[in-house]
């Protein structure tokens, strides 16, 4: 679709009902932007604060059940703008598209109003997914961008809702470091990017995607712009170059780079993608250390060399980035026994990661899995283990693969429910192996308490008590920095009490 079919659609917004679906962060961001283009916007959603706070911004409200109680009344509306929790097969969306009504997601009318130059001249977008890393690798690249001098803002889903990003103008941005996730980019089908990176693909959100060619479909879309860029050290994203309509497609490794690459050469970081083997940064100078953080740093520094950022600009960006919070950071030694807070790692590939970067760990895991498998990941990591601690709804799962990889581990299982198993799905059943300790009715943070002291309990000195929970956060916490926080505040409280060994 050109540029000026866009501005079309835009156009004939004026004075048409709008749905946006969702009254959260994404959704109230397109309030205005839907505003400024004339549409009369209501929005949809089960929440009654969500609805009051879209009121106070000038917008109609329908309580989402009764809409879809009610599906005909799809048809007075010109377009769907929907937030990206909301699954193809939702129903709203399911009605939606039975009455032929457009749906798009946020990123999908962010787009489609910066080439409309709603807010002044297009902004170069880069693009940042993947399974793990992208908030890393998009800070970094963010980093990159202040050292070069170019005006620019991390957005996305990293935080900063893009449309607001738009609507800056002081200062205003003319780069885009754009974190997008699977959900975002499957509703957003006309992005053109200068330049997008795949970072890595694993089981994640199938149950949202209906499988993992859905997921992967969906990661693929950061593949349609310019430039694409893609992580050939992980099995899938490394195969998608086929799939990729970008007009060069590059690479990068962490091994030594062949031409079209971006790798490391002995202790230096190398560029034989946009370059004869420029040198980037040395492997020293990037936090977080290690191949993951290696990896971001790669992505990171091809995404900038797309755009023509000079080298010095990259090797400067990352020496001065620092690895946010809930990413793998320390929070404290207690009895010798260090507490790592790895609570972003919200899915097995994450965790698989976090974990191998220690020789013997004590695990705390659990939540919702989201259709993820985990027999693989503890099969590998088995060696390492030195004691397990679950909860959330999904520790049975975790549980019952421990029990037939790493039978000798000691396992202790954390039920918070009242109505029996914690896990929905077969098994179902904790292992007899594994000590179940019941705290019915406790909240989150009461039970990271009891976590960490179980972990406490199974650790020597010497160990690493791990928060990687290879799991979502929302069936206990708000999201995963809550838990990060309540895991540094039990690490905290045993600092001051000791350990009960």
């Amino acid at each position: 679709m050109t540029d000026e079919l866009r501005r079309q659609d835009l156009d004939r917004l004026r004075g048409a009902r709008v749905l946006v679906a969702g009254g959260g962060m994404s959704g109230r961001a397109t309030l205005g932007p839907l505003a400024d283009l004339g549409a009369a916007v209501t929005v949809a959603d089960r929440d009654p604060q969500a609805l009051a706070r879209c009121r106070e911004l000038g917008a109609d409200t329908v309580d989402l059940d009764d809409l879809v109680a009610d599906a005909s009344s799809l048809h007075a509306y010109a377009l769907v703008v929907t937030s990206p929790g909301f699954a193809p097969d939702a129903p709203l969306l399911s009605h939606a598209a039975g009455a032929a009504v457009p749906i798009w997601g946020d990123i999908e009318l962010s787009w489609r109003i910066d080439q409309a130059e709603i807010y002044g001249p297009p902004r170069r977008w880069l693009v940042v997914t993947g399974t793990n890393g992208k908030t890393t690798t998009t800070m970094m690249l963010q980093s990159i961008l202040e050292a070069s001098g170019l005006a620019s803002v991390a957005c996305g889903n990293i935080g900063l809702p893009v449309l607001d990003a738009l609507r800056r103008t002081e200062p205003r941005a003319d780069v885009l470091t754009v974190e997008l996730s699977s959900f975002q980019l499957h509703w957003a089908p006309s992005v053109r990017p200068e330049a997008g990176v795949i970072l890595n693909i694993a089981e994640d959100h199938l149950d949202w995607h209906g499988g993992m060619a859905g997921y992967i479909d969906a990661k693929a879309r950061a593949l349609a712009g310019t430039v694409g860029v893609l992580g050939l050290d992980d099995p899938i994203a490394g195969s998608l170059r086929d799939r990729s309509r970008a007009v060069v497609t590059v690479g990068f490794t962490l091994g030594y780079p062949q031409a079209g690459e971006l790798g490391i050469s002995g202790d230096v970081l190398v560029d034989r993608a946009f370059a004869d083997s420029a040198v980037l940064a040395a492997v020293a100078d990037v936090t977080p250390a290690g191949p993951a953080g290696l990896s971001d740093a790669l992505a990171a520094a091809a995404l900038a060399r797309a755009i023509d950022v000079p080298a010095s600009a990259v090797h400067d960006g990352l020496r001065r980035h620092r690895v946010g919070p809930h990413r793998a950071a320390p929070v404290g030694t207690v009895d010798g026994v260090a507490y790592i807070d790895d609570s972003k790692a919200t899915n097995p590939h994450a965790a698989r990661t976090s974990l191998l970067a220690h020789d013997r760990v004590v695990w705390v895991a659990g939540g919702l899995l989201k259709g993820a498998h985990v027999d693989d990941l503890v099969a590998e990591v088995a060696p390492r283990l030195a004691g397990v601690v679950l909860l959330g709804r999904d520790a049975d799962r975790i549980a019952d693969a421990l029990a037939r990889h790493a039978p000798d581990v000691p396992v202790v299982v954390l039920d918070t429910r009242d109505d029996g198993p914690m896990s929905t799905s077969e098994p179902g059943t904790v292992p007899t192996t594994a000590r179940r300790v019941a705290l019915a009715g406790v909240d989150g943070p009461e039970a990271m308490r009891t976590a960490v002291r179980e972990a406490a309990s199974l650790a020597t000195a010497g160990d690493t008590v791990l928060l990687a929970p290879a799991a979502a956060s929302l069936d206990m916490f708000a999201d995963y920095a809550q838990r990060g926080r309540a895991f540094a505040a039990a690490v905290e409280q045993l600092r001051g009490g000791g350990t009960r060994r």
